[in-house]
């Protein structure tokens, strides 16, 4: 089974469309863009843990937006040319799942605004016995 035959066994097709050909989800349709719930967001693909519900706010834009990975080293970058212009790209460094784009517009704390596709996530709820 090649990589593709794999994803598309694994994923639905809209989950394949954003992952593994870098779609992105309609603005305030996905399942996380207004979840609160404390826990953490793993890559739909491949399971790596890569944002926490602590470093998660609403932008406004339709899409989760995080200020901050969980791990820095568990995301690629890489310059975005479509759409007529330049964007920062963003992909589970694991197994190349797209996940959204970066920009300078976030909060203070960090001044970045993660912006993810929910269908390119996982959740993971905390557990009542981690509080």
């Amino acid at each position: 089974m090649n990589d593709d035959e794999k994803w598309r066994d694994k994923l639905t097709a809209e989950e394949y469309k954003i992952c593994r050909e870098k779609a992105t989800e309609a603005p305030f349709t996905g399942e996380f863009w207004d979840k609160t719930d404390e826990g953490l967001y793993s890559c739909k693909c491949c399971g790596e843990i890569l944002f926490s519900s602590a470093g998660k706010y609403d932008s406004g834009c339709g899409w989760p937006s995080f200020f901050q990975s969980l791990d820095d080293s568990k995301i690629r970058t890489e310059i975005d040319n479509s759409l007529s212009r330049t964007r920062i790209e963003i992909m589970c460094d694991h197994c190349g799942s797209h996940l959204g784009h970066v920009f300078d517009d976030g909060p203070a704390i960090t001044g970045k605004r993660f912006c993810v596709n929910s269908a390119s996530l996982n959740f993971i709820e905390k557990s009542e016995k981690e509080s």
